[in-house]
């Protein structure tokens, strides 16, 4: 129980990360330099992304498509619906700037190494997990930047962001490092098997200088003095209850569409989850200013959630067979 409740080494380092842009902000030639290195370390990770993708484990997916047609259904439109309605129902629950971050959160793909790494704890389809959580980071590539486009202007003027205007910079940092790497995957195949923990070093690296970056710009633009502690709890409740809603969506979708158990578990991991990898990096593309910080911070939240929730959930399905 200790263990669920204590946050996973990625967010402890994001809140140290984030209490060293309090105390030293790089502004000035210091942040001009710190903005290089986050262009550079986002190029190098969708690079090693795009290496380290098996090409044979998504053409081995796509036999199972219906599983991973939830799974995109649910991450692609069942959470921009959701969270869109509740801002056009409470327009003034979050400040438009948090409800910018939750409109960009809905248009996230899924995460890869926890979804299955819950899917086989609770003994659920773990080749389908790979499958569909892969499709789901390939789909973001192209779908995100789009769809926080439509997002942003169905939802109102928002944060007074222009992410379509950043679909360039996506294709150019994103897409193309993406496709590159992929591309050079036979040459490169040996390095990573040898130095499995590159990408995962890569990961968090780009993450932790995106957002430092991040909060240092807003740390400069008095990032505290425009939150109120009743807009961050109100901001953790919304999540929570967005969190709840799409258990309880995947739970019931996976029984309409008549899957076993098994498949039942994967779309209940993979089609509930927002990744914090790439939503940093994207995000850093999408909102360039000050406002970055408090975009960042509904992702930020939902993932610890998200991993806490069903860490609990998944040791649960482990001891029980239907």
């Amino acid at each position: 129980m200790l263990r669920r409740l204590i946050p996973d080494p990625l967010i402890v380092a994001l809140l140290a990360v984030v209490g060293l842009a309090a105390l030293f902000p790089a502004g000035g030639a210091a942040g001009e330099v710190v903005h290089y290195l986050v262009t550079v370390a986002i190029v190098l990770l969708f690079f090693l992304h795009g290496a380290k993708l098996s090409r044979e484990a998504v053409l081995a997916g796509i036999a199972h498509y219906r599983l991973h047609l939830g799974v995109l259904l649910t991450t692609y439109l069942m959470f921009p619906l959701l969270i869109l309605t509740l801002k056009w129902l409470f327009p003034d629950l979050l400040s438009p700037q948090l409800w910018t971050g939750m409109l960009f959160m809905a248009a996230l793909p899924s995460t890869v190494q926890s979804s299955i790494a819950f899917t086989s704890i609770a003994r659920g389809n773990v080749p389908g997990a790979v499958a569909s959580a892969s499709a789901s980071q390939i789909a973001g590539v192209f779908l995100t930047p789009l769809l926080v486009a439509l997002l942003i202007r169905a939802g109102g003027d928002g944060a007074g962001a222009s992410p379509a205007s950043g679909i360039g910079q996506i294709l150019l940092l994103v897409l193309l490092p993406f496709i590159l790497g992929h591309l050079a995957r036979p040459w490169l195949l040996g390095l990573l098997t040898q130095h499995k923990s590159l990408v995962s070093i890569v990961d968090r690296g780009a993450i932790l200088l995106a957002v430092y970056s991040a909060f240092s710009d807003a740390m400069l633009n008095g990032i505290w003095s425009r939150l109120p502690v009743r807009d961050l709890l109100t901001l953790v409740a919304v999540s929570m209850v967005i969190l709840v809603f799409a258990l309880l969506f995947t739970h019931g979708l996976g029984r309409v569409m008549g899957f076993g158990r098994a498949d039942r578990i994967t779309l209940l991991f993979c089609g509930t989850k927002k990744s914090l990898l790439q939503g940093v990096p994207m995000g850093r593309v999408l909102f360039p200013g000050p406002d970055l910080g408090l975009i960042l911070l509904p992702i930020m939240i939902f993932h610890q959630l998200q991993l806490m929730a069903c860490a609990a959930i998944a040791s649960r399905l482990a001891k029980t067979e239907s």
